[in-house]
């Protein structure tokens, strides 16, 4: 068994939310503010007591659905159900800060740590850096996550279990990549705020899916939203700040009109005051619904000072070291 202190991070989507159900491109991140780890119920365990016991709780439910998926050959791997078992009536949780429903990945990290502990590794670091060997655990980790969304790409818990920047390309290509920090000016950052309420992801996605059922709705998808998607993608790694924040206004200004269910009530004045000003720019993290909102702003030290005046909290996500 491997060690289970092993810490698995936090993700962030920066661009593909929803489009990556209809084969755009998506990037993202590995956000290290937020991790959890595989941990054991002692004596001298110092921690949330009633968070490890629900913890616990929910992965024994986790472990019954896995020992279902075996009973019916659901999956197309190998993973020791009975290890797992065993060690959750031992008193296995997951000690994690990540916040549930916040779009930065609770459920991806969890499957991570699940997968890396107890699936026997098949593949070298040669193969997994290949793609077709990434798409391999990509998909095994799907079947596993879609316990807890209805359905799962398998792009957070391959990020959590990467731990660095991936990029989806079309026709399900996958590349580790990074973003050159030395192209962006010392004061652009990435950020996040607090919408102050959790969301849920099945019911949005359903949502989309449904929509995605007209096809004007469609149309307007793949024509309109897709190319602006890949195109702050393009932009991003390639370091072209000034398409990147065109793009990123538009891509913005799309996400308000037809993506506005998934808009929180609390942050839609703040999301037009930004498209307004042009001081910040926002988008959704994630299925939306609630839970954080990314930001983009080309001045982060003076929004932080505006930000901080008006009570609200800019969590920094990535800035030039």
């Amino acid at each position: 068994m491997k060690n289970r202190h092993e810490v698995f991070y936090s993700k962030i989507l920066l661009f593909g939310e929803y489009s990556v159900i209809c084969g755009s491109e998506a990037l993202t991140i590995p956000y290290t503010h937020f991790q959890g780890e595989l941990s054991f119920l002692l004596n001298n365990k110092y921690t949330d007591l009633n968070f490890a016991k629900e913890s616990n709780m929910h992965l024994q439910d986790f472990a019954n659905h896995i020992k279902k998926l075996l009973h019916n050959d659901e999956l197309d791997f190998d993973i020791n159900i009975k290890a797992l078992e065993r060690d959750i009536a031992d008193g296995m949780y997951f000690e994690s800060s990540i916040p549930q429903g916040y779009g930065v990945g609770s459920s991806g990290a969890l499957v991570a740590a699940i997968y890396r502990h107890y699936v026997p590794d098949n593949h070298s670091k040669r193969t997994l850096l290949e793609s077709e060997g990434i798409n391999i655990i990509k998909n095994r980790l799907a079947k596993l996550e879609s316990y807890f969304h209805g359905t799962s790409s398998g792009l957070d818990p391959l990020n959590s279990y990467l731990k660095q920047p991936v990029l989806i390309k079309e026709k399900k290509h996958i590349e580790l990549v990074e973003i050159p920090q030395k192209d962006f000016s010392d004061t652009e950052a990435i950020f996040l705020i607090n919408s102050g309420t959790a969301g849920i992801t099945e019911p949005l996605v359903n949502y989309f899916m449904e929509s995605c059922e007209n096809e004007n709705y469609k149309n307007v998808i793949m024509n309109e939203y897709i190319p602006l998607n890949n195109k702050c993608i393009e932009n991003i790694l390639v370091g072209d700040s000034t398409s990147f924040f065109r793009h990123l206004k538009e891509l913005s200004k799309y996400q308000i009109e037809h993506f506005n269910p998934m808009i929180p009530d609390s942050i839609q004045a703040l999301w037009k005051q930004g498209l307004e000003t042009d001081n910040f720019t926002l988008k959704l993290c994630g299925s939306g619904g609630g839970g954080f909102i990314l930001g983009f702003t080309k001045d982060f030290p003076s929004l932080k000072k505006q930000f901080d005046t008006e009570g609200i909290n800019a969590i920094p996500v990535y800035q030039r070291t």
